[in-house]
């Protein structure tokens, strides 16, 4: 705790940088996967070859990516752009996924319902479909914005920064409360996304509060 004291600036500079890293390529692919997600939900041979290729391309190690995607784009290797490209397809391609698996927990009759008084397929889609869907979608986007943050941490071998600086530094220093300083605040930050995400999910979806105190 004295390290994170007399650290502190420093550390809220990290912890910045931590954040940009890990939320942007979030939201990228928040942007990329919920449409083409939406889209691909009732075409099983397209849904099919979206998952295979997601779950293949979240197979690439991070380091494999990050020395292949300099050249590919015309960055630097210690480019911060780097790690967002490399999170932005590890987050897209997990979001490929989630977004049908979280459309198909809408009820049957709901849908049928919605068609049955003349919704388009697109007003059913933004209307009813996918905020019916948020409680579950929610839990996978937690699991992934958690993951986000931890992978920031490896960018830091290729000198990105972030809270992992932390981890590096007190490596090569052999100094461990750095390294204990960073584990913290790095699990302080992941609890706290998690947490406004849970809670921007419960703000959300009024009715789901509503049906659990009718219950109770």
């Amino acid at each position: 705790m004295n390290y994170l004291i007399d650290n502190f600036a420093e550390i809220w500079g990290y912890t910045r940088t931590h954040v940009k890293l890990a939320l942007v390529p979030l939201l990228i692919g928040l942007v990329i996967a919920i449409p083409v997600g939406a889209l691909i939900r009732r075409i099983s041979w397209l849904r099919k070859i979206t998952t295979a290729v997601s779950s293949l391309a979240y197979t690439i190690p991070s380091l494999a990516l990050f020395v292949i995607i300099p050249p590919l784009v015309g960055i630097s290797t210690i480019d911060p752009l780097n790690v967002i490209i490399a999170l932005a397809i590890y987050s897209t391609a997990l979001l490929l996924i989630a977004v049908p698996a979280a459309l198909d927990s809408v009820p049957a009759t709901v849908i049928d319902a919605a068609d049955a008084v003349g919704f388009s397929p697109l007003r059913r889609t933004l209307t009813v479909d996918m905020p019916l869907a948020i409680p579950v979608f929610l839990s996978s986007l937690r699991v992934i914005a958690v993951t986000n943050i931890a992978m920031v941490s490896v960018g830091a071998l290729i000198g990105s920064g972030g809270l992992g600086v932390l981890f590096t530094q007190g490596y090569q220093r052999n100094y461990t409360d750095e390294i204990i300083a960073g584990i913290i605040v790095t699990l302080a930050l992941a609890l706290v996304v998690d947490r406004v995400l849970y809670l921007l999910g419960r703000w959300g979806t009024p009715w789901v509060r509503t049906a659990k105190g009718a219950r109770a």
